[in-house]
C-alpha cells in the first residue's frame, strides 16, 4: 500500500508543519496567554492522521523541543506554568503518534481485506485467454478502494460454433449475493453460448438461469435483482461485429488512428432479471470491426467515475487523448490509469474493463 502522505494534496502533508510554526510563533508573540498551545496540539494529531510513523515522531519531537526552547526563553522553565505546558505538550504528541498507529492498522486491515476480496473475485472471474480465435483479448477488474466487498461485474470471452462470443455484465449489489449471481451468470454463458444460435435466444438463456437462482431468494431480492449485460459476437472471416446490449453501456471502438467512438445501441433492452417487465428484446445491432480495430467493453465503474468537481469520466474523450494503442493490453491499460487518474483516491465502485483487438 502507498504510503499515506502519498495519497493526500501536498498542502495537507505540510499543514502540520504550519500549525507547529504558528502556535511557537503566537506563543512567542504572546507567551503570557500561551494563545498557541491549542496549534501546536492540534499539529502534533493532524500529523498522525495524515502523516507517516516517521513525521509523525518528527513533529511530536519538534513540539517538545520547540515549547521547551519557547519557555527558556520567557524564562517560564522549572516553574509550575512551564510543567503544565510541557506535560500538555508530551500528551498532545503521545497522542498524535497513537493516532498513527490507529490509523496505520486499520489501512493494513483494509487492504488486506481488499487484496482477499480481490483474489476472492478472480477466483470467480478468471482471466480470459490472450487469443480468441483470430481476435487478441485483455481484461482486468479493479475492486472498488471504499470498501472490501466482493463486486458483481463479470466478463467471459468464449469460442463457439458461431465465432467468439463475449460478455459483459455488471449485477447489481455486492458481497456473496453479487458473487453467487456472477457464478450463474457465467455458468449459464459458458453453458449456453456454444449451442444458442442466435444472441436474442442466448440473453433469454441467461435471464431464465438467473430466474432459477432468485427463486429461493427473499421477496426483495427477486423483485429489484437484476444485471445489465452486454453480448458480442465476433463471426470468423468477417469484418462485423453484432452487438446485444440489456441496460448496459455501449462498448468504445478505438481505430488504429486514435480515433474513438462509442457503439450505442438502438434500443438497450431491459437489464437481465426485468425481461418480464417489458417487450421482447430487440435486435442485436451490426458495426463494422475491421482490422486493427479495438473493441473496450466497460462497466460503470469506468461511465460514472467522478473527479473531484462531480463531473463523470468521458471514455472518448480519454482515449483518443490517449492513443493510439498497438493492441488490447495498451488500451486497457491506457484507459484504467485515465479513469484512476480522473477519479482519485478512493474510488466509489467496481471496475471491470474487457478489451477485443483484430490483429
Amino acid at each position: 500500500m502507498a504510503p499515506r502522505s502519498a495519497q493526500w494534496p501536498r498542502y495537507l502533508r505540510v499543514a502540520p508543519w504550519l500549525l507547529f510554526a504558528g502556535g511557537l510563533l503566537w506563543n512567542g508573540l504572546d507567551p503570557a496567554n500561551y494563545w498557541g498551545d491549542p496549534m501546536v496540539a492540534a499539529a502534533a494529531v493532524l500529523a498522525g492522521a495524515l502523516l507517516p510513523l516517521r513525521d509523525t515522531l518528527a513533529v511530536a519531537a519538534a513540539n517538545v523541543t520547540g515549547i521547551l526552547a519557547l519557555s527558556v526563553y520567557d524564562d517560564t522553565a522549572g516553574t509550575k506554568g512551564g510543567y503544565l505546558e510541557l506535560v500538555n505538550t508530551v500528551f498532545a504528541a503521545l497522542l498524535g503518534v497513537w493516532v498513527n498507529r490507529v490509523v496505520a492498522r486499520h489501512g493494513r486491515r483494509l487492504a488486506t481485506m481488499r487484496s482477499v476480496a480481490e483474489a476472492a473475485q478472480r477466483a470467480v472471474l478468471p482471466a480470459p485467454p490472450p487469443r480468441a480465435g483470430e481476435l487478441s483479448v485483455a481484461a482486468c477488474y479493479r475492486a472498488a478502494q471504499t470498501e472490501a466487498l466482493i463486486g458483481g461485474d463479470a466478463y467471459a470471452v468464449q469460442e463457439t460454433p458461431y465465432g467468439v462470443r463475449v460478455l459483459i455484465a455488471d449485477v447489481r449489489g455486492k458481497g456473496l449475493p453479487a458473487v453467487e449471481t456472477v457464478s450463474v451468470l457465467l455458468g449459464a454463458f459458458r453453458e449456453n453460448a456454444s449451442r444458442t444460435a442466435d444472441l436474442v435466444a442466448l440473453a433469454d438463456a441467461l435471464e431464465q438461469a438467473l430466474a432459477r437462482e432468485s427463486a429461493h431468494r427473499e421477496e426483495e431480492a427477486r423483485t429489484e435483482g437484476f444485471s445489465t449485460a452486454l453480448l458480442v459476437e465476433f463471426t470468423p472471416g468477417r469484418d462485423a461485429l453484432r452487438a446485444l446490449s440489456c441496460g448496459h453501456p455501449g462498448p468504445y471502438l478505438l481505430d488504429g488512428a486514435g480515433g474513438v467512438r462509442r457503439l450505442d445501441a438502438v434500443d438497450p433492452g431491459l437489464p437481465l432479471g426485468m425481461g418480464a417487465l417489458g417487450p421482447a428484446r430487440p435486435a442485436p445491432d451490426a458495426w463494422p470491426f475491421p482490422a486493427g480495430h479495438t473493441l473496450l467493453l466497460v462497466t460503470d465503474g469506468v461511465t460514472e467515475a467522478r473527479d473531484a468537481a462531480g463531473r463523470f469520466y468521458d471514455p472518448v474523450a480519454g482515449l483518443a487523448s490517449l492513443g493510439p494503442f498497438a493492441g488490447p493490453q495498451q488500451a486497457l491499460d491506457a484507459l484504467v490509469r485515465d479513469v484512476e487518474r480522473w477519479a482519485g483516491a478512493p474510488r466509489g465502485d467496481d471496475m471491470a474493463v474487457l478489451a477485443v483487438t483484430r490483429p
